[in-house]
């Protein structure tokens, strides 16, 4: 089936059991609405965007403080299913007399032609509808990383963004920072050039590396904070109870409603090598290593192998990912130290902790060997006595203009480009589905990059558009 076939047909139902883990899944392919009047995502002809933020706690806050800061927004409407919790108050202090709402359906239906833009940094289960919903509005969207927790909803994401005309931005701020523009600056001199290898390793603590990997359900029903409203939090997905390890970031340990440690990190250090090497969609995906896999949550370590084909003369590229505090993959020699950049951002609340290997990249092509932080870091050439020899031989690489935020909301003013749109970031996101799809199975995908299917494995193929939405939230998956 052709990917263009997803949003022209309607819902399959009745169709095979995805997984013990998971519900009875139904292949969510959408049909388009059609004979509609389609609205259009409106430059703004201010000198300040009006923009609602949709999750204002943890990240959220983070992203709220870091878009007022440019001095480029107004700031209309603030939207958490849990407003008024301790994580929130920050931003509602911050904003007091802003219209305060728990669903963002009932701010859309009250204050929509109020708001030129969203800002959505939500968990990812979430993502998708409140994106899909801002974007028939003619809304403007910055949605925070990864994209959207299923590879159909990427693919669905990429097809509004071409269809409503509006401004997009996904948040791996590193993409408007110096790593960008020195990867296109060394891509376009040919000093990055025949890659075949990439290693990417994220091996700090993770959240759920303090459970017991024994654990053969979800967790039991907890009383639902009076200051919360589950329903809208649980958005499209199955109806669990409320527990407090769904909540504050806990969402992220889950297959149903978070990406894990490669959702989380692979685009602060796969972006680049992503876009420039033109790496589009795998055509294998092999788990190497699972410690401890289970169906409900991730794996203590992850290896995983991604194989993408030759593409427009450039050689066949591995990329392996390295997850977990026991899994520390080999850096070639001359590697030097393992530090950590100070500009990158806050993760979780708080500052990065070093480990044995810090969060970074390996890029080898046949002459040169590259290595690189997280982020916005750039790349250094290794060993020294490489980058010595070529240290006549590099580009000027301009400064990065704006920061991601300030890039966003000037394309918003129709004043530049956003470096992340979901024509960029879309692929990329769906890379890291596919990731997913292999640790949730344990099993070596086969990917068809034309018609973007799994090949030879039934359930998994079921997973790349994962069950169907509940009652009352369908709506979101037309076009």
């Amino acid at each position: 089936m052709s990917s263009k076939t997803i949003s022209r047909r309607s819902f399959i139902k009745n169709s095979a059991i995805v997984s013990a883990a998971a519900i009875a899944a139904p292949s969510v392919i959408v049909h388009a609405s059609e004979n509609k009047k389609l609205p259009k995502g409106k430059i703004v002809s201010r000198d300040k965007v009006n923009v609602a933020f949709i999750g204002i706690g943890n990240r959220g806050c983070e992203d709220a403080n870091g878009m007022f800061d440019t001095g480029l927004c107004n700031v209309v409407a603030l939207c958490d299913v849990d407003m008024g919790a301790e994580h929130t108050l920050e931003i509602m202090n911050k904003f007091k007399g802003v219209p305060t709402f728990r669903d963002w359906r009932k701010m859309f239906d009250k204050m929509a032609d109020q708001i030129d833009a969203v800002m959505i940094a939500t968990p990812d289960h979430s993502h998708f509808a409140i994106t899909m919903a801002a974007m028939k509005l003619g809304k403007h969207v910055y949605v925070e990383k990864p994209l959207a927790r299923t590879f159909m909803e990427c693919e669905l994401l990429m097809e509004a963004e071409k269809k409503y005309g509006v401004v997009t931005q996904m948040g791996n701020q590193g993409h408007s920072e110096g790593n960008y523009y020195q990867f296109k600056a060394w891509k376009e001199a040919g000093i990055i050039k025949d890659v075949t290898a990439i290693t990417a390793h994220m091996n700090n603590s993770r959240r759920w590396h303090e459970w017991n990997p024994a654990i053969t359900q979800y967790p039991a029903a907890e009383p639902v904070p009076e200051t919360m409203d589950w329903d809208v939090w649980l958005g499209a997905a199955y109806p669990r109870p409320y527990n407090h390890d769904y909540h504050n970031g806990q969402w992220r340990c889950w297959y149903q409603y978070g990406m894990g440690a490669l959702g989380d990190w692979g685009a602060h250090l796969l972006d680049t090598a992503h876009e420039f090497l033109e790496l589009g969609l795998p055509e294998e995906i092999n788990p190497l290593y699972l410690k401890d896999h289970n169906p409900f949550f991730y794996p203590m370590s992850s290896t995983l192998l991604f194989k993408f084909p030759e593409r427009k003369g450039m050689p066949a590229v591995d990329v392996t990912w390295y997850d977990g505090l026991d899994n520390i993959p080999e850096v070639p020699q001359g590697y030097g130290e393992s530090v950590i950049d100070p500009n990158v951002p806050l993760v979780a609340g708080q500052k990065i902790k070093p480990s044995a290997l810090n969060p970074g990249k390996e890029i080898y092509s046949k002459t040169l060997t590259f290595k690189g932080a997280s982020h916005g870091s750039t790349l250094e050439i290794i060993p020294k006595e490489a980058a010595q020899d070529m240290a006549g031989k590099l580009p000027e690489v301009p400064e990065a203009p704006t920061n991601h935020y300030e890039n966003f909301l000037l394309a918003c003013m129709g004043k530049c480009k956003p470096t992340s749109p979901f024509s960029v970031s879309g692929p990329l996101s769906q890379v890291f589905c596919l990731g997913v799809i292999a640790q949730w199975t344990g099993r070596r995908l086969l990917f068809d990059r034309n018609t973007k299917q799994i090949t030879n494995d039934t359930v998994a193929n079921q997973l790349l558009w994962g069950p169907l939405p509940r009652e009352g939230w369908k709506e979101y998956y037309e076009l």
